[in-house]
């Protein structure tokens, strides 16, 4: 069979874009060179350089993409010198430079105030396929580590009951963004930290030892904040089934708490892996006291004048950075507050030599992070290296009604539960449907649904369907032809154009939603990009007698790129990707 032409073509395309971003990237080096040219043709200076940017224009018939360059070099310039510059003059400049590219543009055209709009050749998008086909799982990731390390610390619940659906979210999220950065070339490490000391564990035993004097028989009071779960009475049902009423005497409520705590966050583990989620390391509050660290970091905030006694407690001067006012760090009573560890621990994570330290903390915990952002910069350490992600809390929603909760109280919905109804892949897909600092409404009606109205479905049915395309190819007289065999041209349809442009595009989203944190972004692309080939589906035919085999050739080798696409979009947030449904 002859070779296309076009395949070669479309591989030298491939090659010669950056595949970081395999199109907006040669825009961008190409705007960049064009820039250099004006310089040194003396037509502005160097004000300007780095400024502007290459962004998807938000109209149709503005272009496959547009910069601001000359309105930045016009703004630049007027304010180094005073003199007006008009940037329709300077636009006009920079389009006679940007023209010759006539391999990457078909025309470059002024819009406005002076926006550059570029219209890239048709040729250029098919360079896609024989890029996704050399990638592979690989396509829209990075190829090798970029040698720097990134902490990404999430979950971190305390061992005293069930994950919440809050918990779950953050748990994804978590996951998620530890997945976007790994497939950015960071090397990742997932931690968990959790206290298995104080308040909160010392009611935990209370509570799991009434509990169990109550299944005895015995009469006990139950402590007023108490933890009121069935589970509580679950886990004193199993300290009877080993010890039977050997501990109806003891006085240590340490006991009871070491029992429930192991229980508890057994069961946390097997909801994680449930979820598909792991750790590479857990680091338990309890060592910072252990081998002194907390009163290290006292020792060196006293050193630096940051730390004074008054009213028999502790204080940070935390309004030395920033803050209206200075925070208790231990109480009067010699217990540090919550803020002491945690300073603490992230002091470690810089000792442990990251390059960036990621936090994933629910919303009520926005008053804990100035403080320990100030604690960290007054130990000499540069808070900018630490980002936290606050998020939202999530309401259950049933027949258009909120599901109430109460963690300690025996209403409560947990993540167990929630996957038991609608299924791992939905309550991953779902949590993430929103910004993290967004309220969360999580229609339990619309997660069950098995049709285009639930978003995962809508997915993950685009992805078993292509499947389905393939696999039934060769039944209906078509195979799919080498790769450098097919004419790559024939995909000129509208669709088939626009589906191809966003399969170029997704490198670029990785990137961009591994640097601003945000997965949500992830899931967005993937329902545009189902919501195209659904569209193509029903208005164009892959294989079929009125369509000639060399344009099914081409259109097989679209579907195989677009469901590898899909496919490594849904492994970055978690979701499966079926080959049938």
């Amino acid at each position: 069979m002859e070779t296309s032409t076009t395949f070669f073509a479309s591989l030298f395309l491939y090659f010669s874009i950056s595949k970081k971003n395999m199109i907006k990237s040669q825009i961008q080096q190409w705007l960049d060179s064009c820039f250099q040219q004006g310089l040194e043709a003396g037509h502005w200076s160097d004000l300007a350089a780095g400024s502007y940017v290459v962004e998807e224009p938000k109209r149709q018939g503005q272009g496959d993409f547009s910069t601001n360059v000359a309105m930045i070099i016009a703004g630049k310039e007027k304010k180094a010198t005073g003199a007006k510059v008009n940037p329709r003059q300077v636009a006009e400049q920079f389009a006679a430079l940007l023209s010759v590219n006539d391999q990457l543009l078909s025309k470059v055209e002024i819009a406005g105030p002076g926006f550059i709009n570029f219209f890239v050749q048709e040729s250029v998008w098919t360079t896609v396929i024989p890029a996704v086909t050399l990638a592979g799982k690989g396509f829209g990731f990075a190829s090798k580590k970029n040698g720097k390390k990134a902490l990404v610390e999430f979950v971190s619940a305390n061992p005293t009951g069930p994950l919440s659906i809050g918990h779950g979210r953050g748990a994804v999220l978590g996951d998620s963004l530890a997945r976007l950065l790994d497939a950015t070339g960071y090397a990742v490490e997932r931690e968990y930290y959790y206290n298995d000391a104080g308040r909160q564990m010392r009611v935990l035993g209370q509570s799991t030892q009434s509990r169990y004097l109550e299944l005895l028989g015995e009469a006990h009071e139950f402590p007023e904040d108490g933890y009121q779960g069935e589970y509580i009475r679950d886990i004193a049902q199993s300290i009877i089934d080993e010890q039977g009423d050997g501990l109806k005497d003891e006085t240590d409520v340490m006991v009871f708490k070491a029992v429930a705590e192991k229980a508890i966050f057994a069961h946390i583990d097997g909801t994680l892996k449930r979820m598909g989620i792991s750790f590479d390391s857990y680091y338990n509050e309890h060592t910072l006291y252990e081998d002194g660290l907390i009163d290290d970091v006292v020792a060196q905030l006293r050193d630096k004048g940051l730390v004074y006694e008054k009213d028999d407690a502790t204080w940070f001067k935390t309004s030395e950075f920033g803050q209206e006012q200075d925070r208790v760090i231990i109480k009067s009573t010699g217990e540090p507050t919550y803020r002491l560890p945690d300073i603490a621990y992230h002091r470690e994570k810089f000792r442990r030599g990251y390059d960036w330290m990621v936090d994933i903390f629910g919303s009520d915990h926005i008053a804990t992070v100035p403080d320990v952002m100030a604690g960290v910069e007054a130990l000499g350490f540069d808070p900018e290296q630490v980002t936290i992600v606050l998020h939202q809390f999530v309401t259950l929603m049933r027949d258009g009604k909120q599901v109430k909760m109460s963690t300690r109280k025996a209403t409560f919905i947990t993540i167990d539960e929630l996957i038991d109804e609608v299924g791992v892949d939905v309550v991953r897909f779902f949590f993430l449907m929103r910004k993290a600092d967004s309220q969360l409404e999580f229609d339990l009606d619309l997660a069950v649904k098995e049709g285009k109205e639930n978003p995962v479905f809508y997915v993950q049915y685009a992805h078993a369907r292509l499947s389905s395309i393939m696999a039934k190819a060769p039944g209906k007289g078509v195979e799919m032809a080498a790769l450098e065999t097919v004419d790559l041209a024939l995909l000129n349809e509208e669709l088939e154009l626009k589906i191809m442009k966003a399969m170029a595009a997704f490198p670029a989203m990785v990137v961009d939603a591994a640097a601003d944190l945000a997965p949500h972004r992830v899931v967005f692309y993937l329902q545009e990009l189902a919501a195209l080939f659904h569209n193509f589906y029903h208005e164009h035919r892959v294989i079929h007698e009125d369509v000639p085999v060399e344009v099914s050739q081409a259109r097989l080798w679209l579907c195989f790129s677009l469901r590898t696409v899909l496919a490594n979009g849904l492994g970055l947030i978690g979701v499966s990707a079926p080959e049938k449904m």
